[in-house]
């Protein structure tokens, strides 16, 4: 089967055998209902088991699915009149970034989100969904933009992290990441981000301070993906696995933490089972947020986004090293 997850392969094999069963009695006078029938309910309590007790690796692999709907997959789904705007006045338009205008249920809203492709060529135009500098400078022109005719700023994260390359670094891009994590922690209208799939490091953080963070069921946000943090730890990316058990990086483990605000319920087996239905999941959150947002005051907004990151974690001040134990 294409695109299959290992962890699916039992479901995929049992569904594999029930097709072959029906196939069977079609073209034959052998009756073997009663024999699909135990399949078909084999099929849904082996269904509930893996999907109802996925470990953190089983949602990465999810986040990371071919099919796994992007940012312009939700847009038409949730949004209205989104106007396409391109550039950073600087220097370029970076197509890992899309973002513009466009209505929410009438009211006005810019829109940003990270893209990547669907196969190998708009991949490489898309540079695989990891931002050079300009197109972070494109997202904080739109987000000035809505700022100054107060609309509302919807973000999707979607990114491996930003692009790491020479071209990049000279051109700052982590300038232009700490500039928009400094810029967006004063913007006076509601800022809300959403994680559709992966949320990697700074490329992330980059369109990602907000006063409410949300994030789908298998998608992931952390400072470093689990083959890195492996590398650093262990020498060896292999244990990608492992890391991604103890980092805490998945949906459940964030609302946990209180690091994020509400964790999105995907259809089962991921989005990409079924874009359209997914598309409602997001709506219900995102019009719950927009409600409870807009009725604050933009001195409120900054103040409670400024209090959402300073209550996020635990730290102890001390005097001297010699404290730490």
């Amino acid at each position: 089967m294409v695109n299959e997850l290992e962890f699916e392969k039992p479901l995929h094999e049992l569904q594999k055998k029930i097709a072959e069963l029906k196939e069977f009695t079609r073209n034959s006078d052998v009756d073997l209902t009663a024999e699909i029938e135990k399949l078909e309910s084999r099929l849904e309590k082996l269904e509930a088991d893996i999907y109802e007790n996925m470990k953190p690796w089983d949602r990465m692999q999810i986040a990371r699915h071919p099919s796994r709907p992007t940012t312009l997959d939700y847009i038409p789904l949730l949004f209205t009149d989104f106007l396409e705007m391109h550039g950073d006045r600087y220097f370029g338009d970076d197509e890992a970034i899309v973002g513009g205008i466009a209505k929410y249920k009438g009211l006005p809203v810019t829109v940003i989100g990270q893209q990547h492709g669907k196969d190998t060529k708009e991949n490489i135009r898309r540079n695989f969904g990891m931002p050079h500098p300009e197109g972070y400078r494109k997202a904080l022109r739109l987000m000035k933009q809505a700022d100054k005719f107060n609309r509302p700023i919807i973000t999707f994260i979607d990114t491996k992290g930003a692009f790491p390359g020479k071209a990049a670094e000279e051109r700052g891009i982590s300038e232009s990441i700490a500039r928009n994590l400094f810029e967006m922690a004063g913007l006076k209208v509601p800022v809300i981000c959403i994680v559709i799939g992966e949320g990697a490091s700074g490329g992330a953080l980059g369109i990602g301070v907000g006063n409410h963070i949300h994030v789908l069921e298998n998608s992931w946000f952390s400072v470093i993906a689990p083959e890195s943090a492996a590398n650093i730890l262990w020498k060896d990316p292999s244990q990608a696995k492992r890391a991604a058990d103890i980092m805490k990086i998945t949906a459940p483990d964030l609302k946990k933490l209180g690091v994020i605000e509400e964790l999105i319920p995907e259809i089962k087996g991921g989005a990409h089972r079924d874009i359209t239905s997914q598309a409602e999941n997001i709506d219900k959150v995102l019009e719950k947020s927009l409600k409870e947002l807009l009725n604050m005051s933009s001195e409120e907004l900054i103040e409670q986004r400024y209090n959402k990151y300073r209550e996020i974690g635990e730290f102890i001040e001390l005097k001297d090293f010699a404290e730490i134990k």
